[in-house]
């Protein structure tokens, strides 16, 4: 007869020790099987949009003159994001995407559109941020944009603000984020890869 043998205090204690350690380990983030890697804050995610919509051909006026026409990215990734200088957190938010166009990533290109009614206000914050790289638009009168989205046939509704808006490579928008992002991370980087294979 086989005798069995009543653990040890240390075995328990190890035991206890080793469930403790492994209830204490966050979960890694699980990425859907047919969605985009996962990317937020701890306030905010991206949110994917079911039924991609195509962004309207519509000129956008520019601050560098001119005009914005988010059309004629295709074949790029293109993030949107729309702004005002009342906004605390685009001031976090501006700097970031500055940078992300400066960064020499070919297959995107990062717009930035302010919402204030009074475009007088809008050169002086932009110089003070050092803002060089980025395409800076103006919409106060919801040309592409408004709060309630159902007064405008437009795939952007100001959710909040900031909020950013991704376009794919065929022009369609395929998902937002609302509140500022850490756009430089590399889970951003793994959405702009996403998205830029053309996968949905």
């Amino acid at each position: 007869m086989t005798s069995v043998r009543a653990p040890t205090r240390r075995a328990i204690v190890a035991g206890m020790i080793g469930a403790g350690a492994s209830l204490a380990m966050p979960a890694a983030p699980v990425r859907a099987a047919s969605g985009p890697p996962p990317f937020g804050t701890i306030r905010h995610q991206f949110t994917q949009v079911q039924g991609a919509r195509p962004v309207p051909p519509v000129a956008i006026p520019a601050l560098a003159g001119g005009a914005l026409d988010l059309t004629s990215f295709k074949g790029k990734l293109v993030l949107v994001n729309f702004w005002a200088t009342w906004c605390a957190a685009c001031r976090t938010e501006l700097p970031m995407l500055d940078r992300l166009a400066a960064s020499g990533r070919n297959d995107l290109a990062v717009v930035a559109i302010s919402t204030d009614r009074n475009r007088a206000l809008v050169p002086p914050y932009v110089k003070q941020f050092k803002l060089r790289r980025l395409a800076i638009g103006f919409d106060p009168g919801g040309l592409v944009s408004r709060v309630d989205a159902a007064e405008l046939d437009t795939p952007f509704a100001l959710y909040g603000m900031p909020i950013s808006f991704l376009i794919g490579v065929s022009g369609q928008v395929e998902g937002y984020m609302t509140g500022e992002a850490d756009w430089l991370s590399a889970e951003a980087g793994q959405l702009f890869d996403y998205y830029a294979g053309g996968a949905r």
